[in-house]
């Protein structure tokens, strides 16, 4: 086969295409979906993978009110790229740095006496009042207060309130099934919220806002909406229900396009092995194209023989195993050029596979395809007006 000269300026290798426009429309479609809370916008893991501070600053552009991280460096991270207004940061271990979140205005999460005997030191030292949303463990069984300890918590904490060390600005907590709608630890964890707060509020509380529905709750359950509503996921176009609805069902479009460029197109006889293992064989003659991502990329191993790529207007499979570096499709005998765009999942409307089908070929969940994209994968941003 004689091989084909690349265009004078080379695509890149690979490329995650993140399109804001997107972004801030799924954002305005959730504030409708819950038109009486406020919205807050989950940039945690770098946005799901598509760029904190692009997207928090899309996000915001399109009218979220606040802004969500999992970590406190990741909330730090924003606050020094000059993202204004509320931040919310929850995963803390001990010895975190309280004191930096103090004094950057961050709102941080407490779930048990040790956090807050930690942030009402720092907040000591720091002459600032920290701003305190206590984390009801309500039936998830990962962070916040067990039931019989939040008295204990709550009193801790109106008490360190009182002398002017910690407002408490949230009480919270967050769903484990709301993806499943009518599962019955839905009705119970919300019973429970109710009573939390219930009891938190008798004792003196007054939050600013009472939250527990994540992206499903946002769309699915009206009556869990209560002053602020976190939603991640559908923030970037990706259904969080999908046995529910598409994302277009909800309102939203995908924002991250992932493609590479053909390193190589060659033929090959009927009989060949193709990648480690021989796990796939040539049924006949055909040709091969090189993908140049692989599992350092984030592209998952487990859809091996399965992932879905678009090529040449077809869709094509993961021909064997997924590499470190690069994975082949079988071409079936066609010959586009090295260079020609595969492109491995986008929003489908140019008939390209979804994360959600690269989830199904992976035996996981879009959340996971898009976030694991690595830092080897430039971001590229388009539609970044938000006029």
């Amino acid at each position: 086969m004689t091989e084909t000269a690349l265009p004078p300026t080379a695509p890149l290798r690979a490329r995650a295409e993140i399109d804001l426009a997107a972004l801030r429309d799924n954002v305005r479609a959730l504030r409708a979906h819950a038109p009486g809370a406020v919205l807050m916008a989950v940039v945690k893991s770098d946005a799901y993978g598509h760029g904190a501070v692009p997207c928090a600053r899309a996000a915001v552009a399109a009218g979220a009110g606040w802004l969500g991280t999992a970590t406190p460096e990741e909330a730090l991270t924003l606050r020094a790229a000059g993202l204004p207004g509320r931040i919310m940061c929850w995963l803390w271990t001990p010895g975190g740095p309280w004191r930096e979140a103090i004094e950057a205005d961050l709102d941080v999460s407490v779930s048990g006496l040790w956090a807050l005997r930690e942030v009402t030191e720092a907040a000591a030292a720091a002459g600032v009042r920290a701003r305190v949303h206590l984390k009801a463990d309500t039936g998830l069984g990962r962070s916040g207060c067990q039931p019989d300890d939040w008295p204990d918590l709550v009193a801790g904490a109106l008490r360190a309130e009182a002398d002017g060390l910690l407002t408490v600005t949230g009480l919270w907590s967050h769903f484990a099934c709301a993806d499943e709608p009518g599962h019955p630890s839905i009705a119970a964890q919300l019973t429970r919220f109710h009573e939390m707060v219930a009891y938190a509020e008798r004792q003196g509380a007054r939050p600013e806002v009472r939250h527990i529905a994540n992206s499903p709750a946002t769309l699915t359950l009206p009556e869990a909406h209560f002053d602020l509503v976190r939603t991640g996921v559908a923030v970037y176009g990706i259904s969080p229900s999908p046995q529910v609805g598409t994302p277009a069902d909800f309102g939203l479009r995908p924002v991250m396009t992932l493609s590479a460029s053909l390193a190589l197109v060659k033929h090959a006889p009927g009989g060949h092995g193709v990648s480690y293992g021989h796990q796939y064989v040539t049924p006949g003659a055909t040709t091969l194209g090189l993908v140049p991502v692989g599992y350092a990329d984030g592209i998952p191993r487990h859809a091996s023989g399965s992932g879905p790529v678009l090529v040449g207007g077809k869709w094509r499979t993961v021909a064997g195993r997924i590499a470190m570096d690069q994975f082949v499709v079988d071409l079936g005998g066609d010959e586009p050029p090295a260079g020609t765009e595969a492109v491995l999942f986008g929003p489908g409307d140019r008939g390209e596979p979804t994360a959600e089908d690269w989830a199904q070929a992976a035996g996981t969940i879009a959340y996971e395809i898009v976030t694991r994209i690595g830092t080897r994968v430039p971001r590229v941003y388009v539609n970044d007006d938000a006029s």
